[in-house]
């Protein structure tokens, strides 16, 4: 439980510092490149979910989030695996990152635009992001991984053999 809280605060602190450096230096100012065509540093404000799916559906989106950060919350007493604390950790600190933004940035309290930032390879159109949109994907691949390989989050691990049989 206590890895699981310590990563959920780095990356949820990570995700508002760097939000706020963003805004306070990039917004409204042209893209900075930091690696040429790989790495750009573009300050959008982004209503929808993933890829600006939803624009309009912001209070659902903000709702799904907070129902998020709750069951992670609840399923954390059941919580005995190293790397399921890791997994549920930067879920929640990404899921808290951006539940931050939709309940408290403008237009409007609960309705917040969230903040996105990274841009990689910007040729190919590829969505613009921030840490916590990489926390909530990183958390999501490694919960796959896990739950393919049979880890649970009690500590137990099903190897897939039937006992009966």
């Amino acid at each position: 439980m206590g890895l699981l809280a310590v990563l959920a605060a780095v990356v949820y602190a990570l995700d508002l510092g760097s939000k706020f450096l963003v805004v306070g230096l990039l917004e409204h100012k042209e893209p900075v490149t930091v690696i040429p065509g790989v790495l750009l540093l573009n300050v959008i404000r982004n209503p929808g979910a993933a890829f600006s799916i939803g624009t309009g559906m912001t209070i659902v989106f903000t709702v799904i989030a907070a129902v998020v950060v709750i069951a992670i919350i609840r399923t954390a007493r059941r919580l005995r695996s190293a790397p399921w604390a890791v997994t549920l950790g930067l879920l929640l600190g990404g899921a808290l990152g951006n539940l931050t933004d939709r309940i408290f940035r403008a237009p409007a309290p609960l309705q917040g635009h969230v903040v996105d930032f990274i841009q990689v390879f910007p040729v190919t159109r590829f969505p613009v992001f921030n840490l916590a949109d990489s926390a909530i994907v990183c958390g999501g691949i490694l919960a796959v991984i896990l739950s393919w390989r049979g880890y649970q989050i009690d500590g137990t691990r099903d190897t897939g053999e039937d006992v009966h049989g």
